[in-house]
């Protein structure tokens, strides 16, 4: 039994080591948002109004603006990363597709939040967002991602 329990233990300073070395980033948590057409994604800071605001732009297309994400994020590295997130969406019965990204510069310690916005004629031709994916890069090293269900 104390053979087991540390072989257990081993493996997994082993595996945790492993994984603390090769991660440089993370995407925390990613938030996407609807913007009216003065540029709000809420008429009150309450988190609850947000979202009812948040369920009526999603009725009424005419009333939006932009689509924009918050996206929650870390890194170790002390040099700008490229944060990126990439769409799939739909226009009536064609698939569409859509980018945005942001060279983001973070200091090593607490999370960062930003802000990405698909907005304008891109925005106007996207359509409906269906999928996400949020991607962190160092370079041409991916460093961190999230994505939704559908991607």
């Amino acid at each position: 039994m104390a053979r087991l329990l540390i072989y257990l233990l081993a493996g997994f300073v082993f595996t945790s080591t492993g994984m603390a070395a090769s991660s440089s980033g993370k995407v925390i948590k990613v938030l996407p948002h609807f913007l009216d057409l003065e540029g709000r994604e809420s008429l009150n800071p309450s988190l609850y109004e947000r979202d009812a605001y948040q369920a009526l732009l999603r009725r009424d297309p005419k009333k939006r603006s932009a689509l924009r994400f918050d996206v929650q994020w870390k890194s170790k590295q002390d040099r700008p990363l490229l944060l990126k997130v990439e769409m799939r969406g739909g226009k009536g019965s064609e698939a569409t597709e859509a980018a945005v990204e942001k060279s983001e510069r973070h200091l090593s310690g607490f999370s960062k939040w930003s802000g990405l916005t698909l907005s304008g004629d891109p925005y106007q031709k996207f359509g409906e967002l269906i999928s996400w994916r949020v991607t962190l890069w160092d370079g041409d090293k991916l460093v961190g991602e999230k994505k939704s269900f559908l991607w």
